[in-house]
Order: structure tokens, then C-alpha cells, then sequence
């Protein structure tokens, strides 16, 4: 593994863990909004940062579940599999989600740019709405660069299988 690699793995597993950080800030602002409301002040917008919020935790989380293999799997498939053609599902699957990662980025780069054209906000905050797009963004390009680690890792193991 080079060091690129390391440090690849290693922002992964940072943008990770600041994606659960967010899961459990949205957590404790929804429970302070619900006890605020008992008493009749609830949080106002609380439901539009935890719509923001819940979306950049999910998708700083893909990055790491590629690099980990961690992905919902269907197992009943492999689980008479050689190791082989769990490589190759594996590649395929890397080689999905690297296409995936380039589609969902240029999509969602032109979603953000139409949200910034038209000054689209939240109702409430009035958060512009382009702004949870940029973690978003951010996620896409690190599931990318997991993705090519992945296929190569992948590859490795369908290269190494032969040669045994």
C-alpha cells in the first residue's frame, strides 16, 4: 500500500467518523426539539437541518462501506463461491460503484449549481440550499477515489487466484 493509498483510507475513515458525528448531532437536536416542545418551544427547523444533516452523514458514510466492503451483499449467491468469483463480484461491484461515483457527481454537481442559480432556501432557516451539496460532492469524489482502490484490490486478488 503507498502512502497515497494510506492517506486515501485514512480521510475516508475521517469523513466517516465526521458523518456519525453529524448522525448524532441531528439526534440530539431532534430530542432537544421534542423536549423543547413539551414545554412549548420546540427548535424551529428542526426537520430541514435534519434532512440536511441525515443526507451528508449517509452519504459520508459510502466511501468508507467501499473501502471496507461493507455494502449490502446478497450472500446467499456466494456463499458456495470460490474465492475467485468472490473477486470478481467484488470487481464488478468496484467497477459499479467507480461509474456510479462519476453519474451521481456530475448529477449532483448540476443540482447544486441550478440551487445556487435560482437561490433556492429552506423555508423555515432559510439555508440556501446549495450549501449541503458541497459535503455531498466531497463524499462522491472520496467514493471514487475508494472505488479505485477497490478495483485494484479486487483485481490483485483475481490475479493472485490464478496464479495459485
Amino acid at each position: 500500500m503507498n502512502v497515497a493509498e494510506k492517506a486515501i483510507r485514512s480521510f475516508v475513515l475521517f469523513w466517516a467518523l465526521l458523518g456519525g458525528l453529524l448522525l448524532f448531532l441531528v439526534v440530539f437536536l431532534n430530542s432537544s426539539s421534542v423536549v423543547g416542545g413539551v414545554f412549548g418551544s420546540p427548535i424551529p427547523g428542526d426537520f430541514e437541518l435534519t434532512e440536511m444533516g441525515v443526507a451528508i452523514a449517509v452519504f459520508a458514510f459510502l466511501p468508507y462501506c467501499q473501502l471496507t466492503n461493507a455494502n449490502v451483499t446478497a450472500d446467499i449467491f456466494t456463499a458456495k463461491a470460490s474465492p475467485r468469483w468472490i473477486a470478481l463480484f467484488g470487481l464488478i461491484s468496484s467497477l459499479v460503484a467507480f461509474m456510479f461515483s462519476i453519474l451521481l457527481f456530475w448529477c449532483m454537481t448540476q443540482g447544486m449549481i441550478d440551487r445556487y442559480n435560482y437561490q433556492y432556501t429552506s423555508a423555515i432557516l432559510l439555508i440556501p440550499m446549495w450549501i449541503p451539496y458541497v459535503p455531498v460532492l466531497f463524499s462522491w469524489i472520496l467514493l471514487f477515489l475508494a472505488a479505485i482502490i477497490s478495483i485494484k484490490e479486487f483485481y490483485l486478488d483475481i490475479a493472485l487466484s490464478r496464479a495459485v
